[in-house]
This record gives C-alpha cells, structure tokens and sequence, in this order.
C-alpha cells in the first residue's frame, strides 16, 4: 500500500539526512580541532623560541657588563646555541663579525634580532636604561666588603630583636642589603637600627661618586648653565639597581624646569661615560630564525588524502547504522499509522515489539483504542436508558391523555394526580440529566459558605422524616464534635438526599439508616450508612455509572433511574472532594463523602 507521502517529507528519508549532516559537522568539527590543536602547538614553540630569544639576550648582556671587551665570548655564544639549537652571531655596527656559532662564511640573517648594549638595554620595544648588572668604579674590594658584611650581620640581628625577619642578599657591586620574605628591600628600619652606618657610601663608592659629580659638572658648564650652589650627585646603594640621583642649587637665567631636564640628561651622559670603559662596545645580536614570518599550518597532498577518506568512511558507516535504526524505528509507526486510520467500529489493535518510544506509544494508542470501545459502549447504553426513562412516563400520560379523549374515562381528581405524578417523574429525569450535562461541561454553578455538618445532616434527615417511616425504617444522626466545612448547602442537601434516598430504597423494614460527620485532619467525612441487602463485589465499581442498577428488573418507581449517584459523585468533585462506596452483602452499605473542613464564621 503506497503511503502517499512525498519522499522528501518521509520520516526515513529525514532521519538519513539528519543523520548525512550530522557525519560532516563531526568530520569538520574533528579536522577544525585537528588543526586548531597543531596551530596552538605552534604558536607555544613560538613563545618557546621567543624565550630562548629573551634568555640568550640577557646572557650576552650580562656578559658585556662585566667584560670590557667581546674577546672571551665565543665559548658562551657556543654553549648558548648548543642549548637552544639555533644560530647565534654577533656583529659591530659594520655587520663584522665580532663572534658566530656558525661555520665562517655563512651569510647573515637579514635583519639583527636586538642589540647587545649593557648601558642602554634596548628590547626594539622600549627602553629600560642601563643593565643593573654594569658596576664600574663602584666595585667594592674584599676589605670593604668584609666592613659591610659585619655591619649588615648587626643591622639582620637588630631587626630579629625587633621582630622582623631579614635576609642578607648581595648587589652585583659586592655591597649587602637586607630584603624581607619576597626579596624586596625593608621600607621600615626601627629607630635603633637606623645608625646610618650600612648605607654610607664606603671610600671607593665616594670616588667613583666624585668622578661623577665632575663629569656632570662639566656637561652643565657646557651647556651654559650656572648655579648659585654647586651641583652633588648621589647613587642609592640599597638598591640591587644603582639609581642616580642629583641635587643642584638655584639656576641664574633658566626655568627651574627646563634645568632639572638637562640637569638629568648631564648626569645620565656622565654615567655612561663613566661605566663605558668596564663594558664590552654595542654589537648587533643575529639568530638563526629571527624575523621569520608567522606559522601557517597547511596540509599534505597525503593528510588531505587521509582526512577525506576518513570522513568518506565515517559517512558510510553513519548511513548505514541510520538506515537500519530507522527502519526498526520507521514499522511501528506504519503500524500506528494504518490502525488510526481504520474505521471508529473496528478497534485495531497494534503489536507492541518494542520497549522504546515507539513500543509506548503503542501501547498508549492500543489502551485509547480500548478506552474509545468502552465509551463507545456506554454511549450506546446511556442512549438507550435515557429513551427508556423517558419512554414510560410519556407513554402513562399518552394513554391516559387518548382514553380521556374517547370519553372513556372521566378526568377525575385521581386521573388527574396520576398524570401530574407522571409529568413530575419527567421533569425529574430531565432534572437529573440537566446537572450532569452541567457538570461534565463545568458549568455547574456552587454558592460556598460555611456550612456546620451536624445542621447539614438534620436539615436532610427531617426532609426524609416521612418517607422513612412510611417505610418502617429509622432514620438517626451523630456528629463528632462541631465539625464546619466549605460548600454549597443547597448541593450538598441534593448530594445527600440522593444517597438517603438510595439507602431507603434498598433498606428492609425494621432497618436502620445513619447519617454521621466527623474531622478527619483536614477535611469532613460525611457518611450514610444503611442496615440493607448491600451490594455484591462485582457490582461495587459500577455504583457511580450513569443509569446503573443493582437490579436490572427494578424500574424508575422501584430501583430510580440510576443517576442519582453519578450526580453525588459530580457535585463532590465540583466541591473539591470524593465520593467513594463500601459494602457488604446482607450487612449493608456506607457511602462516604469526604470535603475539605474550615473554621465557623466570624460572627458564630
């Protein structure tokens, strides 16, 4: 049988598409990370190389400022490119050869990867001054270096009495500073530590200083700059890095700040002419792969052979497994398909083959088929009952009414009584079905107020006073305490009554009907319990259907209609509550109602 349904629309032809989709994205997403990966590698060897670049940067440099000359530095270039396994070459400004790691005769790179100048440390970013590592004059010898070891032992020992830790470390110059945890230098120095006596520049520190202090003097002179007091430079020897500082008096002509400017640029030319003679001459740093463009990660003829053929197997095999899952998916819901559309009168049943989602809906489709048959089944018989009730009382008065037109019969006060009971049967029929039409629609309309039970149960049981004893049998209530609940009195009394009405009806002479409330946590138990013939086990789940008898040969005026139970059960759940039935045969039955409780009004 041809489905109808377009191939492009059919749930395999979509699940294999899904699925073809599905393949490339993971087969792209699989090579994207493939190469994302390898380009991260790269970059992290890049970052390596420019480690190794920084690292051989700083060790030329430091050579040069401790060497006067670039003589000695062919064992350290070799071991420098052993260790990294690149090039390394130094150069003059003439692109002489000063040192190579390389055979002689090998072409430089292009362009220098740095300069190599300890009085100005250039990383082709930005300037950072002279290397710390660049001493000179200030070089303390063994004696005073002795003298300031002593005294910093003393000052370490003084900040321990009061409390703080020191650590002696050593300047490149050969003079000792104390530095806290972190090595940085102690900003605080307790008052009885402060004698001034370890930072008082030693008698090589002072010469080197007066030197200085010349030099800088004479830039001045030459610059025409003239001071009313004589100009003094200082270097801060508790650094690990000497700084230069410089006091100068008051100028005769200049700006105070355009004299600080040049003041600072004499000293820091004075400086450099000063260490220029202790350090190795500037040189241009080469190496092997400086300046070489960025990475750029391409494919072989023979990867891209690979990952194709990757890809073209993972999308085999993924069409294929989705073929086969979507078959086994794809019969059960054929199966479905053709029972929904079967006629209502068949109730075609589906297999269930499966323990998945398709196996439960089956089994959902196979328990509505089986729900539809049975309401199918009660519309038929509540269609019938309904025709049944109506039939008898229309058919009394339509006889009565045809002889009294025959003049068969006189229209006396009994005939007349007999008709209007018939009329009233009907109305009453057609009552009961009107409050199970609005309640299956929802529109049955409550009034709540608060209601006391034990009122509830009296006001019931006068109104079946004499219909109770004109059948002998007694009727009595009992109330637990003064229990209140929500609800609305005039439904409840119909609730009620119908379910008296019942117990009388089924209830023997000399019997005992009993109407009882009592709380139970949070709601109100309402029961009617009845001394009758009760109902049998198989019987007891059909009470609360539609036009259903204990007693199929019982009529309307015998056994009721059969409504009056589905109308309780109706009229509790509209209340919030449940109606629920228990019964012995030959003991009798109890139907219980239970509602929600609530306070007595304010004004009780």
């Amino acid at each position: 049988m041809s489905s109808g349904i377009p191939l492009r629309k059919r749930l395999l032809v979509r699940l294999l598409i899904a699925s073809v989709l599905i393949a490339v994205c993971s087969v792209a997403a699989t090579a994207w990370l493939a190469v994302e990966t390898t380009t991260r590698a790269l970059r992290e060897e890049q970052g390596q190389v420019l480690a190794d670049d920084m690292d051989v940067l700083d060790r030329l440099s430091g050579y040069a400022a401790t060497h006067a000359d670039w003589k000695g530095v062919q064992g350290t270039l070799r071991e420098l490119s052993q260790r990294i396994g690149r090039r390394i070459a130094l150069t003059d400004g003439d692109r002489t050869v000063i040192a190579d790691s390389a055979a002689p005769g090998t072409p430089l790179p292009p362009r220098a990867a740095a300069t190599v100048d300890p009085l100005t440390v250039d990383t082709r970013a930005q300037r950072a001054g002279t290397d710390p590592r660049v001493v000179g004059p200030y070089r303390l010898p063994a004696a005073e270096r002795a003298r300031l070891d002593k005294l910093a032992g003393q000052r370490r020992a003084c900040f321990a009495r009061n409390g703080i830790e020191a650590t002696v470390e050593r300047t490149a110059s050969g003079r000792p500073i104390l530095t806290d945890d972190d090595g940085s230098a102690l900003d605080y120095v307790p008052s009885e530590c402060a004698d001034g006596r370890l930072n008082t520049p030693t008698a090589t520190e002072d010469k080197a200083l007066s030197e200085l202090t010349a030099r800088a003097r004479a830039c001045l002179d030459a610059r025409g700059l003239n001071f009313h007091e004589p100009l003094f430079v200082a270097v801060d020897v508790t650094e690990r890095r000497m700084t230069t500082r410089y006091l100068m008096g008051k100028l005769l002509a200049q700006p105070q700040a355009n004299a600080q400017r040049q003041a600072q640029d004499c000293v820091e030319q004075a400086r450099r002419a000063q260490l220029d003679p202790y350090v190795a001459p500037p040189a241009h740093l080469f190496l092997g792969v400086g300046d070489r463009p960025a990475v750029r990660f391409d494919l072989s003829p023979a990867n891209w052979t690979k990952v194709v053929g990757a890809a073209g197997l993972v999308l085999a095999v993924t069409v294929a497994v989705t073929a086969v899952v979507a078959t086994r998916l794809v019969r059960p819901l054929r199966a479905l398909t053709a029972a929904a559309q079967q006629p209502p009168e068949r109730h075609v049943r589906v297999p269930v083959t499966t323990r998945d989602e398709t196996g439960i809906l089956a089994a959902a489709f196979n328990e509505l088929t089986e729900r539809r048959a049975r309401l199918e089944a009660q519309r038929k018989a509540m269609v019938s009952d309904i025709a049944h009730e109506l039939r008898s009382p229309l058919t009394n008065i339509r006889g009565w009414l045809e002889v009294t037109r025959d003049g068969l019969v006189e229209p006396d006060p009994a005939l007349l009584g007999s008709l209007h009971e018939e009329a009233l049967v009907l109305q009453r029929v057609i009552d009961d079905l009107q409050d199970l039409a609005d309640a299956d629609a929802g529109t049955l309309r409550l009034h709540r107020e608060p209601v006391r039970a034990g009122e509830l149960l009296d006001q019931v049981a006068a109104a079946h006073r004499v219909a109770a004893d004109a059948a002998g049998v007694t009727l009595r209530t009992a109330a637990q305490g003064d229990p209140w609940m929500e609800a609305d009195p005039v439904r409840m009394r119909q609730a009620l009554g119908n379910l008296v009405s019942n117990a009388l009806r089924h209830t023997p002479t000399g019997g005992a009907v009993t109407l009882s409330a009592h709380h139970d946590g949070d709601a109100v138990v309402l029961e009617v319990a009845d001394t009758g013939s009760g109902i049998a086990p198989e019987d007891l789940p059909h009470v609360f259907d539609r036009f259903w008898r204990a007693e199929k040969s019982r009529s309307r005026r015998t056994g009721g209609s059969g409504l009056g139970l589905p109308i309780v059960r109706h009229l509790l759940a509209a209340h919030g509550g449940t109606a629920a039935a228990a019964s012995e045969p030959g003991t009798g039955s109890v139907f219980t109602l239970r509602l929600p409780a609530c306070g007595p009004p304010a004004d009780t």
